[in-house]
């Protein structure tokens, strides 16, 4: 049983085999809460590594697959087949896998960016879910406690009518080319199952989605500079971009992987009329908050969120007991357990749908076409 006395759900995970670590950090998101129970899954598209895998994770022989659609089909049929899928693949993968198990009825737990294409991402918001099968895209980062207060603080008007969201993600593992043997390097800088971005795709969008999640503001244009700074990279490993959003407010977006020193420097900056905010992934259980002519406040996890908002929030532990990256991961697949057992009407605000997904896919590709075109502004969708 679940820590919340629940049944947990038959979960079943396309990708992630020895060796992927996005398919570790999602197995051990699923299991932190006891909401899932992994049964299933079609581990590697090497049927040798995808048996292996299978094996090494306690599977039972016949729930071991080594392609996704037969994967789908199978379980589908099953009296007790998997009530969900995490698609933990490079993105290029990421299209079939969700389109087939949405087809089957099977909710999808799908790793960003949505797709690797964006005629791909409108693709699969056309799917017509069976049994009404639901859809979440893990942008962790917004399962941290502090994060999901920053937009509170937002939406209650503390910070005024915004004016200016800086944000920004650099990392230094690309900073120079990848040996060959680096799997999670070659997927990355491959635009055949990247897309058309890199850093941009890879971390571009985590900072891009935690800036619309936390203000709320819908973006009108983007303007941006893409780089591929290790001589013959095909794709790029830094990028600049302005953003303007409805209403007047203004942004700056940084990513890079090639920042030396910086390990994973994700933070936000959000500053109003009357007040401004600012967050760091890698301090994430404290914030500060200003208003305009008054001392700093550090607001922590434990004094910020209080009572029964804590648990909306993400937070399991009393205050002073750190929590990280793992747990704002579990956060999002805790919610969205309740939101399959039909019991979590309060969550579905605060967790990433597909539509956020397509959104992500038409900033890539602005910032895309943008810096393709002297850095002109440039518009997102389909306009």
């Amino acid at each position: 049983m679940a820590e919340n006395g629940k049944r947990p759900i038959r979960l079943g995970m396309v990708g992630g085999g020895t060796g992927a670590f996005i398919g570790y950090v999602h197995r051990i998101a699923a299991r932190l809460d006891g909401d899932y129970q992994l049964v299933a899954g079609a581990l590697s598209s090497r049927p040798e590594v995808a048996r292996e895998s299978g094996g090494n994770l306690g599977l039972a022989e016949d729930r071991i697959y080594t392609d996704f659609a037969e994967m789908a089909r199978a379980e589908a049929a099953r009296a007790d087949g998997i009530e969900a899928v995490a698609i933990v693949t490079p993105n290029h993968m990421h299209f079939a896998p969700a389109k087939a198990f949405l087809e089957a009825g099977i909710h999808v737990i799908c790793d960003k960016p949505l797709t690797s294409s964006l005629d791909d991402a409108y693709a699969l918001q056309k799917v017509t879910p069976k049994n009404g099968a639901k859809f979440l895209l893990t942008h962790n980062y917004t399962g941290y406690p502090l994060v999901r207060q920053a937009r509170e603080l937002v939406k209650s008007g503390a910070l005024g009518r915004l004016r200016v969201v800086q944000v920004e993600y650099p990392q230094d593992w690309l900073a120079v080319e990848a040996d060959a043997g680096n799997k999670q390097a070659a997927w990355r800088t491959d635009p055949a199952r990247s897309g058309a971005g890199g850093s941009i795709g890879d971390i571009g969008t985590h900072a891009y989605n935690l800036a619309r999640f936390v203000t709320g503001l819908r973006t009108e244009a983007v303007v941006a500079d893409l780089d591929a700074f290790v001589p013959g990279r095909q794709l790029d490993d830094n990028v600049h971009i302005m953003l303007r959003f409805e209403g007047g407010a203004k942004g700056m977006l940084w990513a890079s992987q090639v920042a030396v020193g910086c390990e994973n420097g994700l933070q936000l900056r959000v500053y109003g009329e009357k007040a401004g905010l600012e967050w760091r992934q890698d301090n994430p259980n404290s914030m500060w908050f200003t208003e305009f002519g008054k001392p700093r406040q550090l607001l922590t996890r434990g004094g910020a969120i209080e009572g029964a908002a804590a648990g909306a929030m993400g937070v399991r532990i009393p205050a002073g007991h750190p929590e990280g990256y793992l747990e704002a991961f579990a956060t999002l697949y805790s919610q969205f357990a309740a939101v399959i057992r039909g019991e979590g009407g309060d969550y579905e605000s605060l967790l990433p749908t597909l539509d956020d997904g397509v959104e992500g896919m038409e900033f890539i590709m602005a910032a895309v076409a943008s810096s393709n075109n002297d850095s002109r502004w440039t518009k997102l969708g389909k306009a």
